[in-house]
């Protein structure tokens, strides 16, 4: 049944049911729509329409609260969910709910119109609602971009499964805010959420601490030590920086993985594992594959279900609802109500963010606990920040006069912003020699190489910037700094 259904469309935004009746009647379909719940679940009583596309928010009922009675009385007929509250637990609840797929505002014509090709054409199935979805206040994941929703859709999708997942990205992108979010919302909820980083473990370690040891089994093996898996039975495992696993233990987990069995270390009974495996990384695997220092067979196995968590310089439009987040929680936590004024708030949305989300956690709580001002000015936070903003607004004019205002910010970052004189003028061009390579390096690299541009940002001439890359010693590509 593709051609010819009929879709039924709930909003009480009348622009977007025009859209909709429009995109999808050029697709074949026939379409009724309605402003409002009432109307949808009468059509929906009464046997009509072959897919249904609700809005969440509607002056009458939320679609969410309609979703369980419509599966209820029509478990064959699925549901599309969309809504501007583009938030991990929009997703989830859809998801868990019943809904066939959860659609973030705004959406693209085109993958809505496939979706509901998928949603008429996949072979049916009526999983049990999971009516378990937490609330707003704890969520684990802020953010509203294009590239977090995706995640959300991801995670959503996820929740009903024990698929094995790999959450890969740069520190300070919230890999273990993933993995719990994969637990505290998923089936395994009401088991342990137990997690252990290869990296902080001497290597020695790492297989007793992941597999537990017996009595006797090494010297210092007083008594018997139930290990990670055990500590996590019906539970979650969240193996971060799976990339630092020395190899001994990438074997023994590689059996765990395929057969679901493992040994303790001086044991000989095998164990039966009941957990759910996340494993994470900042670092590039396929590199240590080729590297020979991880297993590609245990990479494969541990990569089902690939995560990439963006940097925040990604997904700068997150930033004020991350601010505003962490504010709220540095409040609560008994330090001052803060608030951060418009150009410091794009002062922030420019900055690199080489620590991502920890990086700006940390900001902000430092901002809360360190400044007496109630509203945070953009001085301030020129202060604070170190490197060159991501799009250059470092100012511009002749020579080394931009160079010397982004210098003199970090200098005064460095000695202190509460109206502290700058060191004697020897300190500063002493400083300014230090600063003067990573400066020009980082802005090259946000420039991806073009010298043109990050002369500009420099407020340096053009000539003058090759001079300073030969003086130097930068070594810059086409592609960017090598």
């Amino acid at each position: 049944m593709a051609e010819g259904a009929i879709i039924l469309v709930a909003d009480d935004d009348r622009g977007i049911r025009t859209v909709l009746t429009q995109a999808l009647g050029r697709a074949g379909y026939e379409v009724r729509s309605t402003g409002n719940a009432a109307t949808l679940w009468h059509w929906v009583a009464d046997g009509l329409g072959d897919l249904v596309i609700t809005d969440v928010v509607m002056p009458d009922e939320s679609g969410l609260d309609l979703l369980p009675r419509i599966k209820k009385l029509r478990p064959d007929l699925r549901v599309i969910v969309m809504s501007a509250q583009n938030t991990l637990l929009t997703a989830v609840k859809a998801t868990q709910l019943g809904a066939f797929e959860y659609l973030p505002k705004p959406f693209d014509l085109k993958e809505l119109v496939g979706v509901v090709q998928r949603a008429l054409t996949a072979p049916r199935s009526t999983p049990e609602p999971d009516g378990a979805v937490g609330e707003e206040e704890n969520l684990p994941l802020i953010g509203r971009s294009a590239a977090m929703q995706e995640i959300y859709r991801t995670l959503a999708r996820l929740m009903g499964t024990d698929l094995t997942v790999m959450i890969t990205g740069e520190s300070g992108t919230g890999k273990e805010l993933v993995a719990r979010a994969l637990h505290d919302y998923g089936k395994r909820r009401n088991g342990g959420f137990v997690a252990i980083n290869m990296a902080a473990i001497p290597r020695e370690l790492i297989e007793s601490e992941l597999f537990g040891h017996e009595k006797g089994a090494f010297t210092g093996a007083t008594q018997r030590y139930p290990g990670r898996f055990e500590q996590a039975e019906g539970g979650t495992l969240f193996l971060d920086e799976i990339g630092d696993m020395p190899p001994e233990a990438q074997t023994r987990l590689l059996r765990v993985l395929q057969e679901g069995e493992y040994t303790t270390v001086g044991g000989r009974t095998p164990i039966r594992a009941n957990v759910r495996i996340i494993a994470a990384t900042h670092r590039d695997l396929t590199q240590l594959i080729r590297q020979g220092t991880f297993r590609e067979d245990l990479f494969y196995r541990l990569n089902v279900v690939p995560i990439r968590l963006p940097p925040l310089r990604e997904r700068v439009e997150d930033i004020p609802e991350l601010v505003r987040h962490f504010l709220t929680h540095a409040y609560g936590e008994g330090l001052p109500h803060k608030t951060i004024d418009g150009p410091a708030m794009e002062r922030l949305k420019r900055h690199r963010w080489p620590g991502n989300v920890r990086e700006l956690e940390n900001l902000v709580r430092r901002l809360a606990a360190l400044y007496s001002q109630e509203v945070i000015s953009i001085d301030v936070i020129e202060a604070e920040l170190v490197g060159p903003p991501i799009n250059g607004d470092i100012a511009s004019g002749g020579d080394n006069e931009g160079l010397s205002r982004s210098v003199e910010r970090h200098l005064r970052g460095y000695f202190g912003s509460h109206g502290e004189a700058l060191p004697p003028s020897g300190v500063y061009d002493r400083v300014l020699r230090e600063v003067e390579k990573p400066l020009i390096t980082l802005t090259l690299e946000a420039t991806r190489g073009n010298q043109i541009k990050a002369a500009q940002i420099l407020g340096l001439n053009r000539n003058t910037l090759r001079k300073k890359i030969r003086e130097l010693d930068i070594a810059v590509s086409r592609g960017g700094i090598k």
